[in-house]
Parts: C-alpha cells; structure tokens; sequence
C-alpha cells in the first residue's frame, strides 16, 4: 500500500532556541480551546512519539516546519538553533525508517509579518515565503523526498479565508479571498518550480477537498453542486497540474470584475507548475440544496447558504460530521480520471470525545470501523478502479489539538493524558485502535478484512 502512517502540525508553541511568535501565540484558551502554550509537548517528546511511530509501522510522516522557528519574523537572518532543531528531527525519524514528509505552513503565519503586512493579504509575504521555503528545500532536500507548501491550500478560496492567511486587519470580501488565494499560489508556484528545477524531490499541491452532493436529482442541485466542485476544488487542481486557473472561476472573476491582484508575470510563473503527486485531506461529505441559496448569490457561498446534511449518511454525535467512505473513494477516483497524477490522501480520520481511566485500555471500535472502511474504499479505488495511490497518511497518531485548538477532539490511535485546561501528565497510552492497525500494516491490508478484535 505505499507510504503508510499518521501526521499532524507540528505546532510547537514553546518559545524555544529563538523561535519568534506566530498567530498562534496570541489566542487565548477558552471554554473549549487550548491556549496553545504546550499543546502536547511534542517539541521535547517528539523521540517518545517516533518510537511509537515504529512500534505502529509507520514509514512516512507528515509534519511541519514552524516558519517562525527557523526565521523569527519570517524576513531576514535565519535562526540557526530551530533549523539544527528540525535536522535532528529528520535525523531521527530517518534512523526509524520513517520518511519524512514536510508543509512548509499550517496557517501559523509569524506574528511580525501578520502585523506588518496582514499576511498573506501582500505579496510581500509572498515573497518571504518563497525565500523561506527555498531555504529549507536547500537545508534538507537531501534528506527529505515529499515536500508541501500549504495545508489545505484551496481554504485560502473559500470564506474564513482571512484565519488561515494570517490577516489581522483587513475585512474579508469576495475580492480579498481570491487575492489572498491567489498570493498563497504564486507562493506555491515558486516553490514547486524551484523543487522540480534543482531536486530531485516530490512535490505537491494539497487541498480539503469538499465532496458535495446534490440534496436531489433536480438540475438546479446538480448544478449548484458541481460549481462548488469546480471552484473549491478543481480551480486550485487544474494549477496544481495544468498550471492555469480553470476557465469557468476566470470568467465568472471577469464577468463580476473582482479584483484579485492578477498581474503581468503572474500568468508566466503559473505556467511551469505541476505535481508530482495529489495529496488530499478527507474527513466528510455534505449536500447542497439550490433552493436555500438565495438569488444572486456568488459559487464562492454556494456551501455556506445552501449546505445540509445527508440522511442517508450516519453522523458523528459530537460534530455532526458525516462518515462516508463512498465519497473518499469517489474523489480518488475523479481526481486521477481529470489529472492522471498518482493520489496521496494525507489527513483521514474521526474525531471523538474521549476519557481515559487511568487504567484500562480505550475501546475506540469506531475509529477502528472508520479506518476499516475507508482503507477499504481506497484499495477499492486502487484495485477495482485502477488508481495509482501512493500511500495513506491519518490524521493523526497521536491525539493532538487541531486547528480549532479543541483537545476534546481526539482522532489518535495514542491517547495523551491533558485536557484543554489541564495538561496533567501527557501520558502516552495506545487505544484498540493502535493495534489494529499495527496489524493492518504488517499485513500490508490483509487484516482489513478482519473483525475488530
């Protein structure tokens, strides 16, 4: 089955060996939200975590390079101390047979160039952001055979786009979102052709991507729902492989004359972009119903006006996000019917409150018959439907804040021993779950077909 393992962020927010702050460090805790400050100390337990890792038989892991570790204020002198940090990082994981897999950026854009530039609103930071990444390709792409620019990149498309780009202060419109969503592309354009020209590294475009389903078979859900598809996810894939927007979001920008800071050059640095793989992350699927959306409202609200749950789907209790291992299986096989790029899925999982004892083992089945039948659906994709898949990375090994900061969330196979206000003892303690899918891996799938046991 490939790359087989778990990631997460890696989001240390210790202010360790001359890291700078990043956005992240000005949020405060809340009734169901961490303040950040330790999150699971992965920074100073991260061999404790690998060893699990190896136990688990991983070999691939995803994590990220805090930007403000290695250049404080993401401009500027480079912090020697952060990057030997992350070349002894590398180092272990490689010592375990674990190949690393690095995103340059998991929305925690440096504080200085939030407050100076907005984020990601400038192309200022654009540009930093190139030269930083350029650095680290240079510092470990020797070490490092994956590579991403952004988690979850097509966010920066879709409302909310401001919480992920680091933007402070400028209010979010329609024109701002695809300006913003433009920069963070240039900024991945640079990088992947920088990689393809002095690498022999992978690369590759990543988004969430949103699988939605008409609410019914009448033309206008249909309609409505391939439009999401077609501006949420194929506009950022067609750069990713083709190297140009997708014709229909262009126009619709022409025809509404958004501004979205599209300038000349801009087209020539798209042009040479491509992926060497697709990476995904999928969690649900949802429905839109046309009849919800108001008239004149633009695709970019499409799921925000017109979105609804399923009922033929089951939902999480906590979350209400739907489980559905037919849609994880259908982006696998659309993605590489439009691409003919080998599919890499990187984020899958369920999260779920949960409470350890102290003592006994957590019997998290659920989580078990969730990976069960997505794995499922994914050699499905591979062996029935004839997609080349290069692996299958979870979200994540370890119980982790995500980016809501709600530890109550956890989707691990290892639970860790803190609450959102208490950090108790971190405690590692592996759930069913871990054994299971020990097993899955040894058997290379084989113990897919098992009973959870």
């Amino acid at each position: 089955m490939g790359q087989l393992g778990f990631q997460h962020a890696n989001r240390r927010r210790l202010g360790r060996d001359g890291k700078g702050k990043s956005v992240y460090d000005i949020k405060t805790a809340g009734e169901h939200r961490s303040d950040w400050k330790v999150a699971i100390d992965d920074y100073h337990r991260y061999q404790e975590d690998f060893d699990y890792m190896q136990q688990l038989g991983m070999n691939c892991y995803r994590f990220q390079i805090s930007w403000s570790r290695v250049q404080p204020d993401g401009q500027g002198a480079f912090n020697e101390a952060g990057i030997a940090y992350y070349d002894k990082f590398i180092d272990e994981l490689l010592k375990r047979g674990i190949q690393p897999m690095v995103c340059l950026y998991h929305f925690d854009m440096p504080l200085a160039l939030a407050k100076k530039y907005d984020g990601f609103v400038s192309r200022e930071v654009t540009d930093a952001f190139v030269k930083y990444g350029i650095e680290m390709v240079k510092r470990f792409g020797d070490k490092v055979k994956y590579w991403l620019t952004f988690n979850e990149q097509n966010l920066y498309n879709t409302p909310g786009a401001s919480t992920f780009a680091g933007n402070l202060k400028t209010p979010e419109t329609e024109s701002l979102i695809y300006t913003i969503g433009h920069h963070v592309m240039l900024a991945h354009a640079q990088i992947a052709n920088y990689i393809h020209e002095h690498t022999n590294d992978q690369i590759g475009g990543m988004l969430a991507y949103q699988e939605v389903y008409p609410a019914s078979c009448k033309p206008e859900d249909i309609l409505a729902a391939r439009k999401i598809d077609e501006f949420y996810n194929n506009n950022l894939l067609d750069v990713f492989t083709r190297g140009e927007y997708s014709p229909e979001v262009m126009t619709f920008l022409k025809d509404h004359k958004i501004d979205f800071d599209f300038r000349d050059g801009d087209a020539e640095l798209l042009a040479p972009t491509r992926s060497d793989f697709l990476p995904f992350s999928y969690y649900r699927t949802t429905t839109v119903n046309a009849s919800k959306i108001p008239a004149g409202t633009t695709p970019t609200y499409f799921l925000e006006k017109g979105g609804q749950d399923n009922p033929n789907l089951k939902t999480t209790a906590e979350w209400n996000w739907q489980i559905d291992p037919l849609g994880f299986r259908d982006i696998i096989d659309k993605m590489y019917a439009r691409y003919r790029v080998p599919i890499f899925p990187i984020e899958n999982g369920i999260g779920v409150i949960e409470h350890w004892d102290g003592e006994h083992e957590i019997q998290d089945d659920y989580r078990i018959q969730y990976h069960q039948q997505h794995l499922q659906a994914m050699r499905d994709a591979m062996f029935e439907d004839g997609v080349p898949v290069v692996g299958y990375l979870g979200w994540g090994l370890i119980d982790i804040l995500s980016s809501q900061g709600d530890m109550r969330k956890r989707y691990g196979v290892v639970y860790v021993n803190r609450t959102n206000h208490d950090l108790r003892d971190l405690k590692r303690m592996p759930k069913k779950s871990f054994h299971w899918l020990q097993r899955v891996i040894k058997t290379n799938g084989a113990a897919l077909d098992e009973e959870a046991k």
